[in-house]
């Protein structure tokens, strides 16, 4: 009986594909728009992973060959990077999951104050460029530190090196994880934590047998996507790091100083591997793992705890961690406002000064091609969402896991993969600005389309169906129907993909050009000259733009969802005539 249920059902998924496949044949818009995302996909997702897959098993006569790949294995330094990047990765994931957790959990399930003051402290890392902790910790630990030398007179102190490195991955991440595990906290019928405290068990009893459990599946996605972001970070492990050195340094150290593509290519499809099962893991296990229960019964307001032995040591953690990010950040701020930082602590704007007549047009770069890419990967993300949300075709099924890959993709070898792809042969794109902005589309676009997807599987189907009785087509549906419901989405995927582009690192660090330099590109280079307060000065210029963009675009969203005060024409009448009736 089951057998013959399960092929039923499998029958009729297959007889309404078909029947939405030969329905799509005859709307020109809807057809146009598949085969467009495909052959997007296959040229800016798919080929660029096969070529570096295929650069990486042939030797330099183009045969097949695994000798790079076993000079590799059997070489104890790489061997050694590779378990260094995966030792940090777990440690940092299991810190910054915790604190991550105890923010979620003090800001959802307690009274206490400040929360919107928490909120911001637990996303600035977010919306901050890479680099700005590395500074801080340098500002103040390092041998000309404010701490170390300037209070405690050492002079000596090497801030280089894994303990450095996994304070800054832990500040930089936890936000990952609070922002998973405040959602799944949310979610939780408060109903059912409240029936277990009338039932006479304590908040501590009730955490572990109720809260815990139920959120489980939200930790060990935190945990799986902070070690994602471990695992792939180039930026600071690459000036904060020292001696030790991880997979996405050694590719890069491979490439640049070495020269030799084909074995940074093989370490760069090294560190794939395992971002790509973590990610396959959280995606496909981990969500369907959940145990929250959410019913459409409105449910009673959650009481929050206010026992003082409870509220307050949460809040007081909350607080340090959000003293330290303070503290880092108003160093950074204020060590790009003086002479030379360690010697000479005079107030001065020489360094703005310097940075914009040495990097102006790094930092213009920067923003002009963010927003060309944050666009269209924004419409190409809610176009992408619309045929797969609400279509089932043959391909579908292509696109929805294609268009999502490059979020499992680390940086590192995203860039490589284009340069061996788009150097030589049909479609040259090395060293011009298009290729950067390709980059940022596709690297920064699931965001939009996991936004979108959202957005539409909320929407009823019997609204397009109505337009489509009426005889509008699927273009005019998706214009005048989906689009504008889809705004928020939009706005929220723009703002992702601004951010993430103007701050992106190890993507573009291979990509780059002397036309096209990109401002993250110019602070790596002031990294390694050691000219932090002329960094400092950039990375503060950044945090503002980002402040002011993220603002307009706020500015927009709140435009465009506001209730419009003016009275449809007729509205009048039909109320009259209700009243008559």
């Amino acid at each position: 009986m089951a057998n013959a249920a399960g092929s039923g059902g499998k029958s009729a998924a297959r007889l309404k594909r078909r029947n939405e496949s030969k329905m799509i044949m005859r709307q020109p818009i809807m057809l146009i728009s598949i085969l467009t995302v495909i052959v997007l996909l296959l040229l800016f997702v798919i080929y660029p992973l096969v070529k570096i897959l295929l650069f990486s098993l042939t030797d330099a006569s183009g045969t097949f060959s695994l000798a790079t790949a076993a000079e590799i294995f059997s070489t104890s330094r790489y061997l050694k990077t590779f378990g260094r990047t995966m030792v940090l990765g777990v440690i940092v994931a299991v810190i910054a999951t915790f604190i991550g957790y105890i923010f979620a959990y003090t800001i959802t399930r307690t009274n206490v104050p400040c929360k919107g003051f928490l909120k911001t402290i637990a996303t600035l890392p977010i919306l901050s460029p890479p680099f700005i902790l590395c500074l801080s910790i340098i500002f103040l630990f390092g041998r000309q530190g404010l701490i170390t030398n300037g209070l405690l007179k050492i002079t000596d102190n090497d801030v280089y090196g894994m303990g450095s490195l996994i304070v800054v991955q832990v500040l930089s991440f936890f936000p990952i994880a609070y922002m998973t595990l405040s959602g799944i906290l949310s979610s939780i019928d408060a109903s059912v934590e409240d029936a277990a405290c009338n039932m006479g068990a304590s908040r501590w009893h009730t955490f572990w047998t109720v809260t815990f459990p139920l959120s489980l599946p939200g930790i060990i996605s935190g945990c799986l996507l902070v070690f994602i972001q471990s695992l792939e970070d180039f930026s600071n492990p690459a000036t904060i790091g020292g001696d030790f050195t991880t997979l996405s340094v050694e590719v890069y150290q491979t490439i640049t100083g070495s020269y030799d593509m084909q074995k940074g290519s093989v370490l760069a499809l090294l560190m794939l591997v395992p971002t790509m099962l973590a990610y396959l893991l959280n995606k496909y296990w981990v969500n369907k793992k959940s145990f929250v229960t959410v019913t459409g019964k409105p449910t009673q307001a959650r009481k929050l705890i206010d026992e003082p032995h409870i509220k307050w040591p949460l809040f007081a953690v909350c607080l340090v961690v959000a003293a330290v990010i303070i503290l880092f950040y108003g160093t950074v701020v204020f060590g790009s406002f003086v002479k030379t930082w360690g010697y000479d602590y005079t107030l001065t704007l020489d360094q703005y000064t310097r940075a914009l007549q040495q990097g102006w047009d790094s930092l213009r770069n920067s923003i002009i091609l963010g927003l060309i890419g944050a666009l269209i990967g924004g419409l190409l993300g809610m176009v992408i969402a619309y045929i797969t949300a609400k279509r089932d075709y043959y391909g579908k099924r292509f696109i929805e896991v294609s268009s999502v890959l490059m979020f499992a993709v680390p940086g590192t070898v995203l860039g490589i993969a284009y340069i061996l792809a788009f150097n030589t042969g049909f479609l040259v794109l090395t060293g011009t600005a298009a290729i950067l902005v390709i980059v940022f589309v596709f690297r920064n676009m699931p965001v939009a389309i996991e936004s979108g997807t959202t957005t539409l599987l909320q929407i009823d189907n019997s609204i397009e169906e109505a337009s489509t009785i009426l005889g509008a087509g699927s273009g005019y549906s998706f214009r005048r129907i989906s689009l504008p419901m889809l705004r928020n989405a939009f706005f929220s995927g723009l703002v992702y993909s601004f951010v993430k582009a103007i701050t992106a690192v190890s993507a573009i660090i291979f990509l780059v050009s002397p036309r096209w330099d990109l401002v993250t590109s110019k602070i790596y280079t002031l990294f390694d000259q050691a000219k932090y307060s002329q960094a400092a000065a950039f990375v503060t210029m950044m945090v503002v733009i980002l402040l002011v963009f993220i603002g307009i675009f706020n500015g927009l969203i709140n435009l465009l969802l506001a209730p419009r005060s003016r009275v449809p024409k007729g509205a009048g009448i039909h109320e009259k005539t209700e009243e008559t009736k």
